[in-house]
């Protein structure tokens, strides 16, 4: 297994992981910091971290379910140190729209993803957390609570608040 390889001082096997787990662990960062620069700053702090503690990993969950937590945990602290909410300049730009769609059709759709952007924005960390590990990288339940050290049933409250704060918050896109 490449984790025990790299684990034992093998930095083509580390480097092998970092290649393969590294786009989705920045997508997940920019999801929950909003922004590139901060993102990867985060997951480069994590392989570090993650380099450093190798030697202890003990594969009772697979390699990239501990980089997820690795990850999580980096941006819960990044989120919880931020003195406020965050400025909108930082909010990452929506995606853009199908070119074969009409103009309008685009700008009302890149507005009510702006407002989806920002609503997440407003969540508590860990509900944000919650939200963008569930519904943005198909975690399941067990692998939440795994990832952000906590049980199910507080995974599942949690989703619980942040769909009702999304829902509530995109009420006028409806």
């Amino acid at each position: 297994m490449l984790a025990v390889r790299a684990g034992e001082g093998d930095d083509e096997a580390f480097a092998v992981l970092v290649r393969r787990h590294s786009g989705y662990l920045l997508a997940l960062a920019q999801h929950l910091l909003g922004n590139r620069a901060d993102a990867e700053d985060a997951v480069q702090e994590a392989f570090l971290s993650a380099w450093r503690q190798l030697p202890e990993f003990r594969n009772s969950a697979s390699f990239g379910t501990w980089m997820y937590r690795i990850v999580t945990n980096r941006c819960l602290n990044v989120m919880r140190r931020r003195p406020h909410p965050m400025a909108l300049d930082h909010v990452a730009e929506p995606a853009a729209a199908d070119p074969d769609s009409s103009p309008p059709r685009a700008a009302e759709t890149n507005a009510a993803l702006a407002a989806l952007r920002r609503a997440l924005m407003e969540l508590r960390p860990e509900l944000r957390a919650c939200w963008v590990l569930r519904e943005l990288h198909g975690l399941r339940y067990d692998e939440i609570a795994h990832v952000l050290g906590t049980s199910e049933p507080t995974v599942r409250g949690r989703l619980l608040r942040a769909r009702r704060a999304l829902m509530e918050a995109m009420r006028p896109w409806r």
